[in-house]
């Protein structure tokens, strides 16, 4: 029996962004599941202050349900995903981004629930933390305070990290395209814009929730590049490769590259469907 692929979105995504992957997927004969972490898809949080005409002074006070959720939250709910589909076979585990960081952990818990674990340009911490990652030379290049340009609220006020996505400044636009869609066309960034979900948890672990050679290192894994990444630049995403290969040498990364941005093998992910379904059939999957 065929793997099934289970998906783990990054910060402010849902599971929605991987519905044409999953339709490409179906389509060469695979199964998926997206995956939604707590409090996002349909257990986010959007306040009518969110809507036209918006109330930011209301949104910047306003609760969310993301608050408190934590980094082991995140990693409790995924291993109840993996556990269920794992009665069905092989399971290739598939995390983007910061989704990465669920994934890492997850696998240093529970490496007998996950075959492959694939990393398409996501965190991977071995040597740091990620925290720690982002003052390193392979990060100069990345523009930290974009975000900031529609932060709404104070993050240690409200427990959360809140984004105004439906702000229609033009610096705030500019500096999210360049950081996520840089080589599509304004049509999909905006559509893929108004996929994100305005807050997010605060919580990115700690250094003892990086990879972990007896178990983690276990497990086959493959780490796709993405070329043209301005948000885990391509120096970065070459960093984790060495320090993953350095950690467990006798089990090295399967590396693979896909052009594009952070976000456009989710746009246009034929490509991407296609990768994964041949490392479907790499062992040893299901041996």
């Amino acid at each position: 029996m065929g793997p099934t692929f289970v998906l783990v979105h990054g910060a402010f995504a849902n599971s929605f962004s991987f519905a044409p992957l999953q339709a490409e997927l179906g389509l060469l004969g695979h199964r998926s599941v997206a995956v939604d972490l707590p409090g996002h898809g349909f257990s986010a949080t959007y306040h009518r202050a969110y809507q036209a005409p918006q109330d930011l002074d209301g949104l910047a006070a306003a609760p969310g349900d993301v608050k408190g959720v934590t980094l082991a939250d995140n990693v409790a709910h995924l291993v109840g995903v993996l556990e269920r589909a794992k009665r069905n076979g092989p399971v290739v585990l598939v995390a983007h981004s910061r989704g990465g960081l669920t994934a890492t952990l997850a696998a240093n818990q529970r490496p007998d629930l996950i075959d492959r674990i694939v990393y398409v340009s996501a965190w991977c911490p071995v040597d740091l933390d990620v925290n720690a990652y982002y003052a390193e030379p392979e990060m100069a290049s990345v523009d930290a305070a974009s975000l900031g340009l529609a932060l709404v609220g104070n993050p240690g006020e409200l427990g959360l990290l809140r984004v105004n996505f439906r702000t229609a400044d033009p610096a705030a636009l500019a500096a999210f395209k360049a950081a996520f869609l840089a080589d599509g066309t304004e049509e999909e960034f905006l559509v893929f814009l108004n996929t994100f979900q305005p807050d997010e948890n605060l919580d990115t672990g700690t250094p003892e929730d990086r990879a972990r050679a007896g178990t983690w290192g276990r497990i086959p894994r493959t780490y796709v590049r993405l070329s043209e990444d301005t948000s885990i630049p391509l120096a970065m995403q070459d960093r984790m490769i060495r320090e993953g290969d350095a950690l467990t040498p006798e089990n090295p990364w399967d590396v693979r590259t896909l052009p594009g941005s952070h976000l456009k093998w989710l746009v246009d992910p034929a490509p991407a469907a296609r990768l994964l379904g041949g490392l479907a059939a790499l062992e040893p999957i299901g041996s």
